[in-house]
């Protein structure tokens, strides 16, 4: 099988404005004043895309998505939604605009029912409950079954469902999702990437930051490699997975083995 190479970044073409949903230009931001994190940073995530962001320990793929969110502080660049700048706006003004976030933990609320997790979702909307509920409930009928039983005794993967419903409660243009699989079997790891792929398919742009590279690469419809807080490559997830150079930097011997698998 022939593997084509990824484009670095720097070397990417660019699509037409109206296509894109989320536009973050050479971001610069960090925890303290006058250290960096990111160094100029930029992806795009157009209408209907699964975006994975994959890169060692380090890289800024966790700040990325916090400094989209507005819990980082950005020193310069532009985060752009759906043709507005909002760079710097808060996480609340954000999920009004059309801005979902899953954190990697403490992503529910464990005295709450499923139920009002979904309300605490829908906090600046509530009288679009039952619409927003009916969506989230179809496309993750467990909650609905089980809409009166804590969250706080709900194992691991069944509260990352829960923190995605509630995030989807507003309606998100697009989805930022931390390390969704972190801290999960191999089971439920895979029910996880399952529930990303079907928030896609109904129409949720998603941008996922993702430790399991390999499997995140072979989901997404394009990667990003992070490091040292700039997009070092950018290509398919088929193109990231084969690259020689990707694969040797970022993958080591786990994608090698892609096709010895069948996938």
């Amino acid at each position: 099988m022939s593997r084509e190479s990824a484009s670095p970044a720097s070397t990417r073409t660019t699509t037409a404005e109206g296509d894109s949903v989320v536009k973050v230009t050479a971001l610069v931001a960090g925890y303290l004043p006058g250290v960096n994190i990111l160094n100029g940073c930029s992806i795009e995530a157009r209408k209907g895309e699964l975006i994975g962001i994959i890169g060692p320990n380090g890289a800024g793929k966790s700040t990325l998505l916090k400094a989209m969110f507005g819990l980082v502080k950005v020193h310069s660049g532009s985060v752009v939604v759906r043709g507005q700048d909002l760079t710097g706006l808060k996480a609340n003004k954000l999920v009004s605009r059309g801005v979902g976030f899953v954190p990697q933990t403490n992503n529910v609320f464990t005295s709450l029912t499923i139920e009002e997790n979904m309300q605490m979702g829908m906090f600046q909307r509530p009288k679009n409950f039952k619409e927003r509920w009916d969506f989230v409930t179809d496309l993750f009928p467990e909650l609905g079954k089980r809409r009166a039983q804590r969250a706080g005794s709900l194992s691991g993967g069944e509260r990352q469902m829960v923190a995605m419903g509630r995030a989807l409660m507003m309606d998100p243009a697009v989805l930022l999702l931390d390390e969704p699989s972190a801290g999960l079997s191999p089971v439920k790891q895979d029910e996880t990437f399952l529930r990303v792929h079907e928030i896609n398919r109904a129409g949720v742009s998603v941008i996922m930051v993702e430790q399991n590279a390999r499997r995140c690469l072979q989901i997404c419809d394009r990667g990003y490699v992070l490091d040292q807080g700039r997009d070092a490559y950018t290509g398919s997830g088929r193109e990231l997975l084969h690259d020689p150079k990707v694969i040797q930097l970022y993958l080591g011997t786990l994608a090698e083995t892609l096709e010895d698998e069948g996938r």
